[in-house]
């Protein structure tokens, strides 16, 4: 059960910069969800535990939006926020064999970092070097809650980055990444509204992964899948700048505010 009241692991705290706090709240970076979800499970334990431990195949979107609610809750919550998504972390990773494992958490949440400054990157405004720098920053309580070491988590961009180089090289895309891959990117039993956007996840989705991890999965990439990527990156990019800022700023809130709902359950049976 999450306990709200638990002394607080991670010690996230509420960002005070408001313009960094708004950039850190922007929804942007849910276009790189399921990007972040491949190659998290690229890492084969995690792979393991998640195919083992999730329902992927019913609810595949289940995973993605819990994984957000997490990050609105750890970067730019409250410590209260903080406190009850990682308790729920907690309770989900108990049963998972080497879910507490800390090279695997950081690389977890490294994955969310990386995989949010690329959305930003390429469907949104450049990010230069100083915010890049303030947002790493803010990443840092997603390791803390995930129980990785204060001290693992990479200190500057270019330590960030030359982390990222050598856990790409350590991958290896096995059957169970590629069996939940299958249920994220084919939902057979999603919502039809789901169902429906997944040409322009799966298109985003492949496109943006590394070309390392992308051939371990086997995707099909050429010169055809190139050209859509490119034009679902430029319409993606047309819509996210006719949308009111505060419309994209919006996830966030009705994430916590489910999570709140959720936890209320729990402690009131």
């Amino acid at each position: 059960m999450p306990d709200p009241h638990r002394a607080s692991r991670p010690t996230a705290g509420r960002v005070q910069d408001p313009d960094l706090r708004r950039f850190l709240a922007d929804s942007t970076p849910v276009a790189a969800g399921g990007r972040a979800i491949l190659l998290q499970i690229a890492d084969p334990v995690v792979a393991a535990g998640v195919r083992c431990h999730s329902d992927f195949a019913r609810r595949p979107q289940q995973r993605l939006a819990h994984t957000l609610m997490f990050v609105y809750a750890v970067v730019i919550g409250t410590e209260a926020d903080a406190a009850v998504a990682a308790g729920f972390v907690g309770r989900a990773h108990r049963p998972v064999t080497g879910a507490d494992d800390p090279d695997r958490q950081l690389w977890v949440a490294a994955t969310l970092y990386d995989s949010a400054m690329r959305a930003h990157t390429l469907f949104g405004d450049p990010v230069d070097a100083s915010r890049a720098r303030s947002v790493l920053d803010a990443y840092a309580p997603i390791g803390t809650a995930l129980r990785v070491p204060a001290d693992r988590w990479p200190g500057t961009v270019e330590a960030f980055e030359w982390y990222w180089a050598s856990a790409l090289e350590r991958l290896e895309v096995t059957d169970d990444a590629r069996g939940v891959v299958r249920d994220l990117l084919h939902p057979r039993f999603a919502p039809l509204w789901v169902r429906a956007v997944m040409p322009v996840v799966r298109i985003v989705t492949v496109g943006m992964l590394p070309e390392v991890v992308r051939t371990q999965y086997g995707f099909a990439w050429g010169p055809r899948e190139q050209r859509r990527f490119r034009r679902t990156v430029r319409w993606v990019r047309v819509v996210r700048g006719l949308l009111p800022r505060g419309l994209l700023r919006l996830p966030g809130p009705l994430l916590l505010r489910s999570m709140h709902r959720t936890a209320d359950r729990y402690l009131s049976n």
